[in-house]
């Protein structure tokens, strides 16, 4: 009988082991899905969905609390052929928007479902410090107190069993006749230096540490270098709301360089000056709006006079948001004019919005500009594997490229001048 209790305690042990870590790879793996999530919700559906408001779709997380997600799945994958075949369900979600939403063919079914976790999870609030990034505090917070709680909860259940198991040998100590003495009561201290002892639970305990130093450790690798909604404090409160959103002034108009070269440039301020020159938004005292101000001191401007000083220029210190390892090259043009059309399809751009909202977000809604997505390299490489380009075989760019495979095929000369080898910004970047 003593044999069969040491037999359960082993088992015990070990199946409560096995459970733990297999609840913790569920755990850190639902976590991952929803950052996954959140990966494809910015890229494919934030240009038309916000999670907690109606924009130019429903707000999502209430819809995705009350649809069944078979439907959400047919929904997302391709709504107008789901409207066609009659679904009632769909015919009535069509009627929220006149503009029609995209269809995304291309997502996995599980992709989806993890953009609905996403939905219904929400978005993990964020704490901004001037020149310090966001952190998504999400993920690796789930994944931690997860582990933590499943340690607790280890050694509560081992303590547990361990009573149990001595509880069961006393028994069948006494019903064999065999006298037990009773132990004196223990201190805590002296418990825990003798749990301490146990070999097993040193082992487990060891684990315990590994998994979740290993947790701290991966989740801090993981966000080194990711300044995912990174929102510094410029030296004047310009607002993109105000400006893109309510005058719906395009973003040409002051970042000019976007359309043309590699930069998207910071606009000059006599750019600014072509309306605030006039639109001064002076109070009920007379006094111009101190933002405006700002601009007339960088500029050495007299409102009244209507003069300048160029002693008293200064230039504004502004502080960049989206910057890229110097190591990477991105050209603005090649993205936003020879790409334009596959970028749109692949992000899923409304064709009343600016192609730059694919990787800047809705700019148009935010007070202050912050980085709204990653810029890691992953999230590059995505776009450029599923990014359809077949049908730019009339722009200059993929006409050159496919003019040279031709004379390739012909055995012709072809030389690295011919493949754009003599722009500047292939050397000078």
């Amino acid at each position: 009988m003593r044999n069969i209790s040491l037999i359960f305690k082993k088992v015990w042990k070990s199946a409560f082991v096995f459970a733990s870590l297999s609840f913790l790879i569920v755990t850190v793996t639902q976590a991952q899905d929803v950052v996954a999530g959140r990966t494809l919700f910015k890229a494919k559906c934030a240009s038309c969905h916000a999670l907690d408001h109606d924009v130019t779709g429903p707000a999502l997380t209430p819809k995705v609390n009350e649809l069944d997600e078979t439907f959400l799945i047919a929904w997302i994958k391709n709504n107008v052929a789901l409207r066609a075949s009659g679904n009632a369900q769909a015919i009535e979600a069509a009627k929220f928007s006149p503009s029609e939403m995209t269809a995304f063919p291309t997502l996995k079914d599980e992709e989806i479902k993890n953009i609905i976790a996403y939905a219904k999870a929400g978005e993990p609030k964020k704490v901004a410090e001037v020149g310090a990034a966001v952190k998504d505090e999400g993920t690796s917070s789930l994944s931690i107190v997860g582990v933590i709680a499943i340690i607790i909860l280890s050694i509560i259940v081992l303590v547990v069993l361990g009573r149990a198991v001595k509880m069961l040998e006393r028994l069948i100590l006494q019903k064999q006749g065999i006298d037990i003495v009773e132990e004196e009561n223990v201190s805590l201290a002296t418990g825990v230096r003798t749990l301490f002892k146990n070999k097993k639970f040193v082992a487990f305990f060891v684990l315990c540490l590994i998994i979740v130093l290993g947790s701290f450790g991966w989740m801090g690798m993981w966000e080194t270098g990711v300044h995912t909604g990174y929102q510094p404090v410029q030296p004047i409160k310009f607002s993109h709301e105000l400006h893109a959103g309510i005058n719906q002034i395009d973003c040409q108009y002051c970042h000019s360089g976007a359309f043309k070269s590699k930069n998207s440039t910071i606009p000059s301020l006599n750019v600014c000056m072509n309306c605030h020159k006039n639109v001064q938004a002076r109070k009920d005292d007379g006094q111009i709006s101190p933002e405006i101000q700002k601009i007339y001191n960088a500029l050495g401007y007299d409102a009244d006079k209507q003069t300048y000083d160029k002693t008293k220029e200064k230039p504004i210190e502004w502080v960049r948001v989206h910057n890229l390892p110097d190591f990477a090259y991105f050209n603005h043009s090649q993205h936003v004019v020879v790409g334009e059309a596959a970028i749109r399809k692949e992000k899923g751009i409304n064709p009343k919005d600016p192609v730059c909202f694919a990787c800047h977000g809705p700019v148009n809604t935010m007070e202050e500009i912050y980085q709204y997505s990653p810029l890691t390299m992953k999230w590059c490489i995505n776009c450029h594997k599923d990014a359809d380009i077949s049908g730019k075989k009339n722009d200059a760019f993929y006409a050159n490229i496919i003019a040279a495979h031709e004379k390739i095929k012909k055995g012709e000369k072809i030389t690295p001048a011919m493949l754009g080898g003599l722009e500047c910004g292939k050397c000078h970047y």
